[in-house]
């Protein structure tokens, strides 16, 4: 990939998208940070297995960019651990037209800290997402024993 395209123009995570007949994309409820809660008298000392079912949308404009061009999608646990990779190849028409990604992100979460998507076109990174999880822990006495 070169300086002239494709250009990225939205990289987010978002929990619903809406496309109307148009093409133009809602997204709601854009986020980045997840809490995972335990309350209890058991409430583990280590984050339980978490399911993460978000959507992820990249925008890009094709400038000189035309035909399919791999894009990867590259997860990274925080500790380091990188995930089998996501490919795909959308169609860049040139110009000004738009190209958007919708995907969504199945991953289950197995610890606390901040998990890395790392976008490329072709073997060119063009933006890194954060993703921060957060683990909190409420322990509540139990009953008194008779």
């Amino acid at each position: 990939m070169d300086n002239t395209g494709p250009f990225l123009s939205v990289a987010a995570f978002c929990e619903n998208v809406i496309e109307d007949k148009s093409g133009v994309l809602s997204l709601i409820r854009l986020v980045d940070r997840l809490t995972v809660s335990s309350h209890g008298p058991s409430a583990p000392e280590e984050m339980p297995p978490t399911p993460l079912n978000w959507f992820l949308v990249l925008t890009f404009k094709s400038g000189s960019a035309r035909g399919s061009v791999q894009v990867t999608i590259q997860p990274e646990l925080p500790s380091g651990l990188r995930l089998e990779p996501v490919k795909l190849t959308p169609y860049f028409e040139g110009g000004n037209r738009g190209c958007n990604i919708v995907t969504r992100i199945n991953i289950m979460l197995r610890e606390s800290g901040v998990y890395w998507f790392r976008i490329l076109v072709g073997d060119s990174l063009v933006t890194q997402i954060p993703l921060e999880v957060i683990y909190s822990r409420t322990v509540i006495p139990g009953p008194p024993s008779a």
